[in-house]
């Protein structure tokens, strides 16, 4: 079993997510709290977050050439990030730029 990733860059890519889950969650599903999908979707991404090969080297996922997501979350992961990613910059624009600067 691979070590698991708990570095600085990890993490503020954990909150990243998050904060786009949450928003999608919000403004998609009208819930204050995630819902059981957005809920397990966070948890998958934490999950691998936390298994990157590339660890604190890591960049932006979608520079990534190492195809980590299932499908299925892949494609919810993706539909996340092109809804919220416009929403990001006016409820977290420190993190958007922060993200934006990794591509």
């Amino acid at each position: 079993m691979r070590k698991l990733n708990d570095g600085p860059k990890i993490q503020e890519e954990k909150e990243t997510v998050q904060k786009m889950i949450e928003i999608y969650c919000r403004k998609k599903h009208h819930q204050n709290e995630l819902c059981d999908d957005c809920q397990d979707l966070l948890h998958y991404a934490h999950k691998r977050l936390s298994y990157c090969r590339f660890g604190e080297e890591k960049s932006a996922c979608s520079n990534c050439k190492v195809h980590c997501y299932k499908p299925v979350y892949r494609q919810k992961i993706k539909a996340v990030m092109r809804y919220s990613g416009p929403w990001m910059l006016l409820y977290h624009p420190v993190y958007s730029v922060k993200h934006l600067l990794k591509k």
